[in-house]
């Protein structure tokens, strides 16, 4: 089995090449880029320069796994596009990884509770509360948008030490270790392990390519969770003329 991994889902662009066969699976390439270019700029050139470095025959893939959200919704729409481009234009499958199955998958094997959090804005993160058992991602809150004091009062539940880890970090590590969490075991991941790998997708991608979690490049759509900030501003705009018109 080989996988073609994308993930431009958060600020992270990443491209990795798996091999799986009954004995063993092997990371073959990544390319990760964590820098101020737009993932229009360094997807494709990445790709390109893994498949050159590892003499990979594009036709030779089973599957081309992609973070399918949520995240960055112009960087999902980017990864979408290329996914379902490569998929139609090779008569290839696509697996759809959650991208915050995708960012716990980093600490695969974790005695810990894991908890990535992106930053959606607004004082809210995307989350997911997950768990493994021997090396089995086991998922005990699935991937939301939630306001960051209400998924601190869900930890709680939890009586064990929380690893966090992603994007949002930076931005509620001190009110996650002084405020909603003080006091409890919490730990956050070091920098190799914290934000978005396409080595984890395609790694996670084995496993469920495995249990038949596969879709057509057709039937593939990016996982927003919520409507984009333009989706928003219109729908404000449209409810303020419709109040205006009532007025009237």
């Amino acid at each position: 089995m080989r996988i073609l991994a994308l993930d431009s889902s958060g600020l992270v662009a990443g491209v990795a090449v798996a091999y799986a066969d009954e004995k063993e699976e092997q990371l073959v390439a990544e390319y990760t880029v964590n820098f101020k270019k737009t993932h229009s700029q360094t997807l494709l050139p990445m790709l390109d320069e893994v498949a050159k470095m590892t003499e990979l025959d594009m036709e030779s893939i089973d599957a081309i796994a992609v973070a399918a959200g949520p995240g960055s919704f112009t960087g999902l729409r980017i990864g979408s596009a290329t996914a379902k481009g490569l998929g139609l234009a090779l008569n290839k499958p696509l697996v759809a990884v959650p991208t915050l199955e995708g960012l716990a998958y980093n600490l695969c094997g974790a005695a810990d509770i894991v908890c990535p959090i992106m930053d959606a804005r607004r004082g809210q993160v995307y989350a997911g509360i997950y768990e493994f058992h021997k090396n089995k991602l086991i998922v005990l809150e699935d991937q939301m948008a939630i306001a960051i004091e209400e998924l601190g009062r869900k930890l709680l539940d939890y009586d064990r030490r929380i690893i966090f880890l992603g994007d949002g970090v930076p931005v509620f590590r001190e009110v996650l270790a002084e405020q909603l969490l003080k006091g409890r075991d919490i730990s956050f991941a070091p920098c190799n392990m914290n934000r978005q790998r396409a080595a984890s997708v395609a790694a996670l991608a084995i496993c469920y390519y495995r249990d038949g979690k596969i879709e057509s490049a057709l039937e593939h759509v990016p996982e927003y969770l919520r409507v984009s900030q333009a989706e928003r501003e219109q729908k404000e705009r449209q409810e303020q003329q419709k109040r205006m018109r009532d007025g009237l």
